[in-house]
């Protein structure tokens, strides 16, 4: 007996998909000067991956501003745990990804772009100061900012579900 494939999930309003876009982008380019005032543009492609999640997402569990800064924030204190164990390697940055998920998944904190910023930290070794701060700052401004689609003009699901 053969299952049917699933059914694929209905497309967005083209409305949604461009205020999702929009707001996305407006979160991004705000987090990249501030990274860039600081001299820490490396945050991006995680915080990028975490703004789809927001905006494109926002219903679902990893969304959340729990998983959001909580993920970030733990993946980071990770990644500097295993640096200092293994030094600025690959096979370090492939440890810290590992051991950044099983640590989200244990503190119900799942939010799978913080991966990447424990790869980021084991590759690039920032100073924990100011990285930490800026990390921690990106994931609230992220998540304040996912607050306004819901707010300015009627996003279908309102963020966030819980905190």
């Amino acid at each position: 007996m053969t299952t049917p494939p699933p059914a694929e999930a209905p497309r967005p309003h083209p409305l949604h998909a461009l205020r999702a876009s929009v707001f996305a982008i407006g979160a991004l380019l705000l987090l990249a000067g501030i990274g860039v005032l600081v001299h820490q543009p490396l945050l991006i492609p995680p915080v990028a991956a975490s703004a789809a999640l927001v905006h494109g997402a926002p219903g679902l569990p990893i969304s959340q501003p729990r998983n959001l800064i909580g993920g970030h924030l733990l993946a980071g204190a990770i990644g500097y745990a295993t640096l200092a164990v293994t030094g600025s390697t690959a096979w370090g940055a492939a440890i810290a990804a590992g051991l950044a998920l099983g640590a989200m998944m244990l503190c119900h904190v799942s939010h799978s772009p913080a991966v990447a910023s424990a790869v980021v930290v084991v590759l690039q070794s920032p100073h924990a100061w100011p990285f930490l701060p800026l990390l921690a700052l990106s994931t609230v401004l992220l998540a304040a900012i996912g607050l306004l689609p819901g707010r300015i003009g009627g996003h279908p699901v309102r963020y966030p579900l819980s905190w």
